[in-house]
């Protein structure tokens, strides 16, 4: 619980009270490497927070699996329109390996807003984070080449290639497990030279 509490308090200072509301209103799951945690076509009601291990977001496309995202540990994650609007969510989340995970239902939540009304920035400031990871996803892939987006991947998330298969990575950086194969070829070779 340590970790959830710490990022709270790198916002907002918890009572111990507080902190006891906070704890009573999560549950822990441990999901095992491959295992789905949430579904498309389910109408979302819980926000997750990665305790430890990592998940992969990804959209069935044409009965192809497309990677979006990834989330590590001390990373909030909502199928936020299925939440918000309480409509069957189109995104999948799979644990990418044994991956604890902190669970927020809506009726906990709303009943830890009335306990502790300060929380509403959290959900404010995870709602903020997520919107500027998009758009830095978008940005991303609208103005730079699979081989600078491979590179900004290593730089920032470089852990990722340690936990995550390869052919995900690819699917997230929007090439294939081949042309992956040619942009770390062709780095190692730069890096040579």
């Amino acid at each position: 619980m340590d970790r959830i509490i710490n990022t709270v308090n790198a916002y907002i200072s918890l009572s111990e009270q507080e902190k006891k509301y906070l704890q009573d209103a999560i549950t822990k799951k441990v999901f095992h490497k491959n295992e789905i945690i949430f579904s498309e076509g389910k109408v979302s009601n819980e926000i997750y927070f990665v305790n430890q291990g990592c998940v992969r977001l990804f959209y069935n496309v044409d009965g192809k699996d497309k990677t979006a995202f990834f989330y590590t540990t001390g990373q909030y994650i909502c199928a936020g329109e299925s939440f918000t609007f309480n409509i069957p969510a189109t995104e999948n989340y799979q644990a990418i390996n044994q991956t604890e995970i902190f669970v927020l239902t809506k009726p906990k939540i709303e009943k830890l807003l009335q306990q502790v009304p300060k929380m509403e920035i959290i959900a404010r400031i995870a709602t903020e984070n997520e919107l500027i990871t998009c758009q830095k996803l978008i940005a991303c892939f609208i103005t730079k080449s699979p081989e600078e987006r491979y590179l900004d991947l290593l730089n920032t998330q470089g852990e990722l290639f340690q936990q995550v298969p390869q052919q995900y990575i690819a699917s997230y950086l929007g090439v294939s497990p081949e042309t992956l194969s040619r942009i770390k070829k062709r780095i190692l070779d730069k890096s040579r030279s």
